[in-house]
């Protein structure tokens, strides 16, 4: 058990193992917490017990004042998410409630909180207010979800452009699309219509957002030429989200600076390996990592290059 993390319920009553903590339309819906587990690198797993098919909203708190949303889950039988949090705070209390949000991650921004939800491989979403943010759709992942008011794609090949994909999820009265110039060019006639060329080095001000088009290519194959494509900074509610796109080791990722939220790929030979994406991270040092584009490589060694000492918190989500 870890001393440090509570479980707390709706009543205000400190439990170490669980306890009705909601009730939805249709009565007593069954919503509580297992044992918290501890882990030897400070990290704790909550258990949730639900019932199928609900969606429940885990916050998180260091003074059982001010709360804070950290996941949204689609709930089973038993669900365990990992706070990879846990080990940057003094303590932490938590509690559960029913939410009809979409499932993801929580980033707290000046203007309401951003859900990240993950796509397959290299795509994603994020959900920020009357913003749904799509990042290379390639799959039928998104279904159910809302539609995109926002597309940014990073380059053409097969594994992050689809037209077909981006078709289905894009808005079909408000959605736009930001793209390099060889992306555009393999956009279809309807598509171009909505989308916008933003070259390396460029930057966009929509709506509420800033978007930079970052440098984003090999240093020593040709598989992504510099040029070609963008890595993206997104500035939304006042955080700075890197979107790497597929991208070596270069000088231009190293100097990134006030990145609260990261995306990085690794995927030799066509992107970083687990060591040189773990030595990135290290130099730009953003708050929160997410490895994607990870097929085949091993996150839970990147994890571990990654370390803990520089206040880097590595979360491990499935994009497979």
């Amino acid at each position: 058990m870890n001393p440090r993390a509570l479980v707390v319920g709706l009543v205000s009553t400190v439990c170490w193992c669980g306890l009705m903590l909601a009730v939805n339309a249709a009565g007593v819906e069954p919503l509580r917490f297992g044992p918290l587990q501890r882990l030897t690198n400070g990290e704790t797993v909550l258990t949730l017990h639900t019932a199928a098919g609900v969606t429940c909203r885990v916050d998180v708190s260091s003074s059982l004042v001010e709360w804070t949303p950290l996941v949204s889950l689609v709930g089973g039988a038993t669900v365990r998410h990992t706070d990879s949090g846990a080990p940057f705070v003094a303590q932490r209390f938590y509690r559960a409630v029913l939410t009809n949000v979409i499932p993801g991650d929580f980033l707290a921004t000046t203007a309401g909180p951003a859900i990240i939800h993950p796509g397959n491989h290299a795509g994603f979403m994020m959900l920020w207010g009357n913003h749904a943010i799509y990042v290379d759709p390639v799959t039928n992942v998104y279904a159910g979800l809302p539609k995109a008011t926002l597309i940014l794609l990073t380059h053409d090949h097969a594994d992050h452009l689809n037209n077909t994909t981006l078709s289905a999820v894009i808005d079909p009265v408000v959605g736009r699309i930001v793209a390099p110039q060889a992306t555009y060019n393999n956009l279809s006639t309807a598509l171009k219509g909505v989308a916008q060329v933003l070259t390396n080095g460029g930057v966009l001000q929509w709506s509420e957002l800033t978007i930079e088009a970052v440098p984003m290519y090999n240093l020593s194959t040709s598989y992504h030429p510099r040029g070609r494509g963008n890595g993206y900074v997104v500035t939304l509610g006042g955080r700075r989200i890197y979107i790497s796109g597929d991208t070596d080791n270069t000088p231009e990722v190293r100097a990134l600076t006030n990145i609260d939220v990261a995306f990085v790929c690794m995927r030799p030979p066509y992107c970083m390996s687990v060591t040189d994406a773990a030595q990135a991270v290290r130099a730009f040092r953003p708050r929160v990592v997410y490895p994607y584009h990870y097929l085949g490589n091993d996150v839970n060694l990147f994890k571990q290059l990654v370390g803990t000492d520089l206040g880097i918190e590595v979360r491990l989500r499935s994009w497979y």
